[in-house]
């Protein structure tokens, strides 16, 4: 009895299922514990409760072999066993004939879990008993108060051993305390998805003639995700209707499948559009090819990988594990160099070109990055200093409730709000496939555009001569100089209005990268009706409209 509540000191993980094994063959099965909820607290349609089961004797002893149990709330543990001295380094906690002797208990609780004479001041019920391994009857604890309950064991008889389960059941159902706040978290989670997909293919409905390539890969992941999340809700459903049976278990198997895949997926959608697919790149060639290996080979290791978590555990994990972690844990440094070096070369070639407009979509989606990383490692900061006390016996009785949402359930939060933010920026607009494939003019130092410029100029240079200068076998332009008939231009100018170039230019600030706006729309039309076309057609019908 000298081990049996430091054992706190080992429980390191939250229960994975609400039946758990209890015995001692091995120290830390001696004593399980779990949070449970009250039927006020979470609701449900039973009382929850916690039964111990012990398997019978086989083959049954001649005399009675008893094993000692008590379930107690972690808060209460001071009012189990008693300080055989003020200086005594350890409690007395088993009720022996020594101890009856020594009045530390009376002999109706021989064989029992010792309880403190003020044991009525706990805060929840204390069940201190002795099982008869030849008919083992353990009375069911019924849960008043949210906590954190523990069932501790000691053979009292000696050499006596034994096995069984403990059954931490809530009223909601058969899934753990600890995860039942995932239910309605996944639940939500999957609407939020289904949300996201209802506008996205609103727009994609609405401009389903101009979509991009790399707008069907969104829109791919999109309906996945919606899938993926109702899998992962209908799992932990599943489980708390019905525990953790082999249904279950192959539902989880598909789902850490479709979680492989579904980071596979991210990670080849992010580096295809850091890499310009779609918006500055029509199609990446034969770079396309490898980035779809290195996102097979990816999701290939991530199956693995879930398969070994689920059937390895830590007590006979050995060197072998390496062999499953190294290579996903290659192809994410990949994926991470690759895609990080590929957005930088986007934004400068783009500078460079002073692609203002698109340069500053993928701005935004550095900055996307960027702050995901920084929250994903300042999470991780605070929360070194909540893991810096896990050695102590409060850690996991203080943070059952709330470990799931650090080790499960931000994650999924930013991921979630990672991928509607791309889905915002590379959303469909009208004529983006025109827009996307199109530059924007360059300009030079002193703000005016060059193609303007340069237009004037040859507009000025194209002029047709006069009459009268054709007449005198042409005459100087403008009183300077003499050209010959071979050196003028029969094409007559083209007018240059207000707007100009700046007009059209002006029409995209301030729009998304695939929108264009209206004046784009009526651009074959103005090409139809321009003045220059006009005067090109007059000179060859010879007719004046």
């Amino acid at each position: 009895m000298k081990t049996i509540f430091p054992w706190l000191l080992a429980l390191g993980t939250i229960v994975a299922a609400n039946k758990l094994s209890i015995d001692n063959l091995k120290d830390h099965n001696r004593q399980q514990c779990s949070g449970m909820y009250s039927k006020k607290s979470w609701g449900g349609d039973t009382d929850p409760f916690v039964l111990t089961t012990l398997d019978k004797a086989s083959p049954e002893p001649d005399e009675d072999t008893l094993v000692s149990l008590v379930v107690f709330e972690f808060r209460d543990e001071d009012f189990i066993g008693v300080w055989p001295s003020p200086d005594a380094l350890e409690k007395e906690y088993i009720c022996t004939q020594p101890n009856i002797d020594k009045k530390y208990c009376n002999s109706t609780q021989l064989g029992e879990f010792i309880i403190s004479p003020n044991a009525s001041d706990s805060r929840s019920q204390i069940l201190s008993t002795k099982v008869n391994l030849k008919d083992p009857i353990v009375p069911k604890y019924d849960v008043k108060k949210t906590g954190y309950y523990c069932v501790s064991s000691s053979a009292f008889s000696e050499g006596a051993e034994y096995k069984g389960t403990v059954e931490f059941r809530g009223a909601y159902g058969k899934l753990p305390a600890a995860e039942i706040p995932k239910l309605p978290f996944f639940a939500g989670i999957t609407i939020a998805y289904a949300v996201i997909g209802i506008f996205w293919g609103f727009l994609y409905v609405q401009n389903r003639h101009d979509i991009l390539p790399v707008q069907n890969y969104i829109t791919a992941i999109i309906v996945f995700l919606i899938i993926e999340q109702l899998m992962t809700w209908g799992f932990y459903d599943y489980k708390n209707g019905h525990g953790f049976n082999a249904g279950a278990k192959i539902f989880m198997i598909v789902d850490s499948v479709l979680n492989a895949f579904r980071n596979s997926f991210s990670f080849f959608l992010l580096l295809i559009v850091c890499m310009g697919y779609g918006v500055v790149k029509p199609t990446l060639g034969k770079t396309m090819v490898y980035v779809r290996f290195l996102a097979i080979a990816h999701f290939v290791f991530g199956v693995i990988y879930a398969i070994a978590s689920l059937s390895i555990t830590p007590d006979n994990a050995g060197p072998l594990v390496l062999f499953v972690v190294l290579p996903l844990a290659g192809t994410l440094t990949a994926f991470y160099v690759w895609t990080l070096s590929s957005l930088n070369h986007t934004m400068k070639d783009l500078l460079e070109r002073k692609q203002s407009i698109k340069a500053m979509m993928y701005k935004k989606l550095w900055w996307c990055i960027l702050g995901s990383i920084v929250v994903i490692f300042g999470f991780f900061f605070l929360n070194s200093f909540t893991f810096a006390e896990r050695s102590s016996p409060d850690f996991v009785p203080n943070h059952w409730k709330t470990r799931w949402f650090i080790l499960d359930g931000w994650l999924n939060l930013v991921y979630m709000v990672d991928i509607a933010y791309v889905a915002y920026l590379w959303r469909p607009t009208a004529n983006n496939r025109r827009f996307a494939m199109s530059d924007e003019i360059a300009q030079d130092d002193e703000g005016f555009e060059i193609a303007s410029f340069g237009g004037s100029l040859d507009e000025e240079d194209a002029r047709s001569p006069t009459r009268e200068e054709l007449q005198n076998g042409g005459a100087s332009v403008g009183g300077g100089g003499s050209r010959g008939k071979g050196d003028l231009s029969p094409v007559p100018p083209k007018p240059v209005s207000e707007g100009g170039a700046r007009g059209q230019r002006s029409s995209l600030d301030g729009e998304t990268i695939f929108a264009v706006g209206e004046d784009g729309e009526r651009w074959s039309e103005d090409e139809d009706e321009s003045p220059r076309n006009s005067g090109e057609k007059q000179k060859l019908t010879g007719k004046r409209e």
